[in-house]
């Protein structure tokens, strides 16, 4: 009897039945012969309904924090600080031993944002935190089931390979969509959903892993029949011939590519120019993957034709929403955005974006800006410092008046401030542009944003603001709002206290205009108070301060011992809030986990690890 026309029956999933060779290699890596299809599409219903029930399960988390945050900033913006005992005491016993050990708790013992450096220029990266790691870990174990959940007992193993080539590159392929969504700008489950964009990044980044291991797998498991069956040459030279073929053999090198170039020492020591090689191997990959499941030799291609449909479009939808927001932003019948940058001390650049329409920035944004003559295909985000509405576009924005009240947006622009160290790349750039242009060059510009500001500190009646060199920038507009919401008494705080640490004193220069602003608001003694802790201090007189709001001291600070004593003489529930080197970032974390108790005290972090 001709072994290729043995055959044996399988029963498959939904009534279905697949015939299988059970003494031939030839059909194992051809079509979907050995493919257990309703399997595969039963673990991609099982695996996007799993993530759907987890981003219900965190909306309707959010949705009670957001409404428990607004009782209380009701309840308590007109009533003095003694008023808000209630709010200072956390109302569920197991809330703070979950904040201590899961929620705020780095992987292991402190570290979590510090990077890790093996020299100046070998960047190997951050750890996730637990719960990252828990997530990761459960997403991580759930597609290794998926994928070997196969029938082992079939003897035959180009069978079995057959299957394992249809599990893996259907996983491969439901991974996208959640990959694509995740590194999205735009993406709408930052706003509903409350994560922060480097949340979503982190999960894209391991996504992205997920995905090339199972493309390998992939390509593997198709490699074994064929190679049995015709040899390495014949199968080097089908994949020259076949479209089909050779879009797939090219799509997984494409993907090697992107994983090796995404490695963090890469990914940090060339960052512009990974990010352009991104793009362009992301292209490649859709255009690979398309033609592979578009040429299949089956009615209508492969099943996964439609899908790679859909990751496409939702890629496409987010560059054109980011192009969309930058066509809004940065052009009105008033002209264009510009840029007026000055060098400062401490090689930072001050830049402030002047846009030609009024634009609503809230508190704890960031943007992404380009700038012309300076690489002006590269976008890069930066907190927002300040911002400032006016009506006479005619005068410098220096000289502008900020306009509250009754002001008329239809004739308003807004100017937008930044503080951006020089480190390499574009802000090296920008820095060296503006210095040698005699400390301030006007060029023109494009800002793309605002994003996140989804960190509301309205409700709180005690606020610690930290913050680490150009980290004061994330601070400064929570600063400003809080100050004003406390005079129109549409804000729960009642006590506020900043904490800078820089290493010179000429970098107070970065914020002087914006922090005159901020100590002429009316009543700001009342609640405010600065602690500026400079490391590096050239003489004794650079500490000196005569104010009893606003004090500058050597050294660095105590953390520990600032966020007790700030505990000890809480007001309401506290927020303390970081913007700065990971390393601070960790110390704060650190000292906050370490103060969970009785008291309401909450932890917020910004931050951008790439």
């Amino acid at each position: 009897m001709d072994p290729t026309k043995t055959l044996e029956s399988r029963g498959g999933g939904s009534g279905s039945t697949e015939v299988q060779p059970t003494s031939t290699i030839a059909p194992f890596y051809t079509e979907l012969n050995g493919v257990n299809q309703p399997m595969n599409l039963l673990f991609r219903d099982i695996l996007w309904w799993t993530l759907g029930a987890a981003g219900i399960a965190v909306l309707l988390i959010r949705i009670l924090e957001i409404l428990w945050a607004k009782l209380r900033q009701v309840s308590s913006m007109s009533v003095p600080r003694d008023k808000q005992t209630y709010w200072k005491r956390s109302q569920w016993s197991w809330m703070p031993g979950v904040k201590k050990h899961l929620t705020y708790a780095p992987l292991w013992n402190k570290r979590h944002n510090r990077e890790f450096k093996l020299s100046s220029a070998v960047n190997v990266g951050t750890l996730p935190s637990r719960l990252h790691m828990l997530v990761i870990l459960g997403y991580l174990g759930s597609n290794t089931a998926y994928m070997f959940i196969l029938n082992w007992a079939i003897e035959n193993k180009y069978s079995l390979c057959a299957e394992i080539r249809g599990r893996s590159g259907t996983l491969a392929m439901v991974n996208m969509v959640p990959l694509i969504i995740f590194a999205g700008r735009n993406n709408p489950l930052i706003s509903i959903l409350k994560i922060s964009f480097d949340t979503y990044n982190l999960l894209h980044r391991w996504m992205g892993r997920i995905v090339v291991v199972e493309v390998i797998i992939h390509t593997i498991a198709w490699a074994i029949p064929a190679v049995a069956h015709k040899g390495w040459d014949a199968v080097f030279k089908s994949l020259f011939k076949s479209a089909f073929l050779g879009s797939g053999f090219i799509g997984t090198v494409a993907l090697v590519l992107l994983l090796i170039a995404s490695l963090s020492p890469l990914r940090h020591a060339f960052y512009e120019t990974f990010l352009n090689l991104h793009i362009l191997l992301a292209l490649v990959i859709f255009a690979c993957t398309w033609i592979h499941c578009a040429t299949a030799s089956l009615p209508g291609g492969l099943p996964q034709l439609s899908w790679i449909m859909g990751i496409i479009a939702l890629w496409f939808a987010d560059r054109f929403a980011r192009f969309g927001r930058l066509a809004y932003n940065n052009w009105s019948r008033r002209g264009f955005t510009d840029a007026y940058c000055e060098a400062m001390p401490g090689e930072v650049t001050r830049v402030t974006i002047n846009l030609p329409r009024y634009k609503t920035i809230r508190p704890g944004t960031h943007a992404y800006l380009r700038f012309s003559g300076i690489t002006a295909w590269e976008s890069h985000p930066f907190s927002v410092a300040w911002v400032e509405h006016s009506t006479d576009e005619s005068l410098p924005m220096s000289e502008k008046e900020p306009l509250h009240g009754g002001l008329d947006k239809s004739r308003a622009v807004t100017s937008v401030s930044f503080i951006i160290g020089a480190q390499t790349g574009l802000t090296r750039k920008l820095y060296e542009k503006a210095k040698s242009s005699g400390g301030s060059v006007r060029l023109r510009a494009a800002m793309e944003g605002p994003y996140a500001g989804h960190h509301s500190l309205d409700s709180y009646g005690h606020v610690v603001l930290f913050a680490g060199s150009t980290g004061i920038t994330h601070q400064l507009s929570y600063l400003k709002h809080l100050l004003e919401g406390y005079n129109a008494k549409t804000v729960a705080t009642r006590r506020v206290t900043l904490v800078w640490i820089i290493r010179q004193y000429e970098s107070l220069d970065w914020v002087r205009p914006f922090m005159d602003q901020i100590l002429r608001i009316e009543n700001r003694q009342d609640i405010l108070r600065i602690q500026v802790f400079i490391t590096r201090p050239l003489s004794p007189s650079e500490t000196n301060s005569h104010s009893s709001t606003v004090k500058l001291l050597p050294g660095r600070p105590n953390i520990p011992l600032l966020i007790s004593k700030e505990v000890q003489e809480q007001t309401g529930a506290m927020a303390v809030t970081v913007c700065g080197p990971g390393a601070l970032a960790d110390d704060v974390r650190s000292a906050v986990r370490a103060v969970q108790g009785e008291n309401v005290v909450d932890f917020i972090e910004e931050s951008f690890t790439w």
